[in-house]
């Protein structure tokens, strides 16, 4: 591909990730990408001939993308809690930049699960759960985390990290009345959310060790 067909398709790229962000799938037009991208429709069509096909793509780009950045998540050098204040400090932080993304995706994912199925089932996700027991065996074990429960644990930490963009107007709505700063609020809970989940397996620590 030459530079310019390059450079073309990065433009296509970005402006259908900003369309398909505000609109979604159904909402958008391929000429509303076109007019994004500064390229007439003909051409967008040379490059991607439907809106599935590109839709697609931007969905796959979005989840790699994501689940590139939290590699650091299952590096063995870090302990539990190391992993668990960086995911917070980074997933947030990530939200923060892409404040639709949380509707956006799940959005999607409701509209159309098989394609989330299709892309999950691409992943070991067994092989996930298996190296994050193998790296924390002691520290699960003094927390009475059995393996079954490792899923629990992740999807719960997922979920305080995503509720507050997912529902960011009722959130927004309820802090502003209660005269809090939405933005003030997002950035302390990088911290406020760790220490909640760290705090909450320490003390289930303590009681198993007085048992």
């Amino acid at each position: 591909m030459v530079e310019n067909d390059k450079q073309t398709e990065k433009k296509i790229f970005e402006a259908a990730t900003e369309v398909f962000m505000e609109k979604g799938m159904d909402g958008a037009r391929m000429q509303d990408i076109a007019n994004r991208a500064g390229i007439n429709k003909s051409l967008l069509h040379y490059y991607y001939r439907t809106k599935d096909r590109l839709f697609n793509e931007v969905f796959e780009m979005i989840f790699g993308h994501m689940l590139k950045k939290f590699a650091p998540v299952f590096d063995a050098d870090l302990t539990l809690e190391e992993k668990i204040r960086f995911f917070f400090r980074e997933h947030i932080t990530f939200l923060q930049k892409n404040p639709r993304l949380a509707s956006f995706v799940l959005h999607e994912i409701n509209r159309n699960p098989e394609r989330v199925r299709n892309f999950i089932g691409r992943i070991d996700i067994g092989r996930l759960w298996t190296d994050i027991e193998a790296q924390h065996k002691d520290e699960l074990k003094k927390s009475n985390i059995r393996r079954e429960d490792i899923p629990q644990l992740m999807t719960s930490i997922a979920a305080m990290s995503v509720f507050p963009f997912a529902a960011r107007v009722l959130v927004k709505s309820i802090l502003e009345k209660m005269g809090y700063d939405f933005d003030d609020y997002i950035e302390k809970r990088k911290e406020y959310a760790a220490e909640f989940v760290i705090g909450a397996i320490r003390k289930e620590k303590g009681i198993r060790e007085k048992a």
